[in-house]
């Protein structure tokens, strides 16, 4: 579970002004985080299969916050890789 501190880190790391917290580029950001943290959790608890799924469908929704952001706006889509280190 991400902590508001971290939270806070990850948006500001990618927001596109003060009150940004909706954009794909944050929704992105901020799935990665969780991602990342999941990971490490499923990294000890190999059979917690529901955090699994969890972990499964997060992917999937970054993926495709990810293509709706590459077709809408390339420059963005690349900026946001090239920040979390995805690509």
């Amino acid at each position: 579970m991400l902590t508001a501190r971290k939270k806070a880190a990850a948006i500001k790391n990618v927001q596109m002004h003060a009150k940004d917290t909706g954009s794909p580029e944050v929704q992105v950001s901020l799935l990665s985080k969780k991602i990342v943290e999941l990971t490490n959790h499923l990294k000890t608890h190999k059979k917690d299969n529901h955090s699994r799924r969890g972990l499964i469908q997060m992917v999937a929704n970054r993926r495709t916050h990810l293509k709706y952001l590459e077709s809408t706006n390339k420059k963005r889509y690349g900026v946001v890789t090239k920040k979390l280190g995805l690509k």
